[in-house]
């Protein structure tokens, strides 16, 4: 990278993530969350880039509370498409390329099997519409990659790995766990990796990332809960048995053929990334 490198949502378990990836690489990067500049302010967000004037801008901000968006999309699209199209502007009056992170709640999970890049999108949500509206944005940028990646968790974020931990250790038995929704659990410490290795390979367009392999949240669970050396019986409940103001996708697995082929090399398994994790976290 000829510039230094610009994070938004740097206080969130990917920016937080990304940071510590790219400071490790030796890359000149700079965090921002809302803290410090407020991406749905179009004139903050062309300051701040027109003088750091980047090379790249990863863009980890986002709205992500999926049932609160079903009651507050409009302020949803100001975070997650809006915003995007300022930064996108701010990127072009530089010719910085703009990285946006996106979801696969972008599809409807109703296919089969895993989805491609170019598949038709679908959002059955509002969390996936504003989602794709600033997929739409970002590709307003004249440089832009879009990553798609799903069901993730880090260290210093909210998310379903610590949520099962904590019951595990009050002595929460049996757990009931939805069985009935497909995706792929992904380690932000392992995309963070693959999002800048993308970017020193200047990758542009629309890539697939998450960790290998699939499983379904009760699946995700089990393994939790075997890494963890506890007796806990995990049961399979379906989706209806815990009803959420906004609809999930039942099968939302993201095919990573061609993160493959731009990285020479394949994620690790969902499962080695677990283990990682609950290792470190556990530790700390």
């Amino acid at each position: 990278m000829t510039g230094p490198l610009l994070v938004t949502g740097s206080h969130g378990q990917l920016g937080r993530a990304v940071l510590d990836e790219a400071s490790a690489r030796g890359i000149a990067v700079e965090g921002r969350d809302i803290d410090t500049l407020d991406i749905s302010d179009p004139d903050a967000v062309d300051r701040w880039i027109s003088t750091s004037r980047p090379d790249a801008v990863i863009n980890c901000a986002a709205y992500t509370a999926v049932d609160e968006c079903e009651s507050h999309e409009d302020e949803a699209t100001a975070v997650n498409a809006t915003a995007v199209g300022h930064l996108a502007r701010a990127c072009n009056e530089v010719g910085a390329k703009l990285i946006q992170v996106s979801t696969d709640y972008v599809f409807d999970g109703s296919t089969d099997r895993p989805y491609l890049e170019d598949d038709p999108v679908a959002p059955i949500g509002a969390y996936g519409r504003t989602k794709l509206l600033g997929e739409r944005a970002a590709a307003e940028a004249s440089r832009h990659l879009i990553v798609r990646t799903a069901w993730l968790y880090g260290h210093g974020g909210r998310h379903f790995v610590d949520a099962i931990r904590a019951q595990v250790e009050r002595g929460a038995n049996p757990l009931r766990v939805v069985a009935d929704q497909h995706g792929s659990p992904t380690f932000c410490t392992d995309l963070a990796d693959a999002v800048l290795d993308l970017a020193a390979l200047d990758a542009v367009g629309v890539v697939h990332a998450v960790n290998r392999g699939a499983t379904t949240w009760h699946g995700f669970a089990e393994e939790i809960v075997r890494l963890l050396g506890a007796d806990v019986e995990v049961r399979r409940v379906t989706t209806d048995a815990f009803p959420r103001p906004a609809p999930r996708p039942a099968y939302s697995v993201l095919d990573t053929t061609r993160l493959e082929r731009l990285l020479g090399r394949t994620m690790p398994s969902w499962q080695d990334a677990l283990a990682r994790y609950l290792e470190a976290a556990c530790g700390s």
